[in-house]
C-alpha cells in the first residue's frame, strides 16, 4: 500500500474551526498557505512555538474514534495533512535531522513530534488531548514550495 494524503485541512487564524479543502500550496520556509501559522494568526505564534506544516496518521485517528468515541475526523485533531499507509515516526531521522519527503509538488522535512496542547482541549470536547497522547503526529518544514493535493502519494526521498 503506497502512502498518501488522506485530508488537508486549514484554519485562516488562531482558534478558529478547521476547514478541509482539496488542495493547497505549500510556500517554502513558511507554512500552507491560508493557514494560521503561514499567515502568523495562530494561537502560538505569539509563543514562538510555531510548525510550518503539521501531520497525523489517518490510522491513529481511526483507532481514536473507536476506542473513545471522540470526534476526529473533521479537523478536530487541528493538524494539517492526515496521512495513510506511512508511520510519520519513521521519518525521523539521525543526529537532529529529519528525513525528507515529497508529497505533491512539495518536498517537506521532518522538524519534530507535535503531542497535543491544551489549547487542543479547550477547542474541542473533553478528553481530546489524552487521546492525541503519542499519537498527536508530526511537525515539518516546507523545503521546497509548491501544491498539495488530497491523494497526492507521499514519497520518502
Amino acid at each position: 500500500m503506497k502512502a498518501v494524503v488522506e485530508g488537508i485541512y486549514i484554519a485562516a487564524k488562531g482558534s478558529v474551526a478547521m476547514a478541509r479543502v482539496e488542495e493547497v500550496r505549500a510556500i517554502e520556509k513558511g507554512g500552507l498557505q491560508g493557514d494560521r501559522y503561514k499567515e502568523r494568526t495562530g494561537y502560538w505564534t505569539s509563543y514562538g512555538d510555531v510548525c510550518e506544516v503539521t501531520l497525523i496518521e489517518g490510522e491513529d485517528l481511526d483507532e481514536i474514534e473507536q476506542e473513545t468515541g471522540i470526534n476526529v475526523k473533521n479537523g478536530e485533531h487541528r493538524r494539517n495533512i492526515v496521512t495513510r499507509g506511512i508511520k510519520l515516526r519513521d521519518l525521523r531521522g539521525r543526529l537532529f535531522r529529519g528525513k525528507r519527503f515529497r508529497i505533491g509538488e512539495a518536498v517537506l522535512e521532518y522538524d519534530r513530534p507535535r503531542p497535543p496542547c491544551r489549547h487542543i482541549r479547550d477547542l474541542t470536547e473533553p478528553g481530546m488531548t489524552r487521546a492525541l497522547r503519542r499519537r498527536g503526529g508530526i511537525c515539518a518544514r516546507v523545503v521546497e514550495g509548491g501544491r498539495i493535493s488530497v491523494r497526492d502519494e507521499i514519497v520518502i526521498l
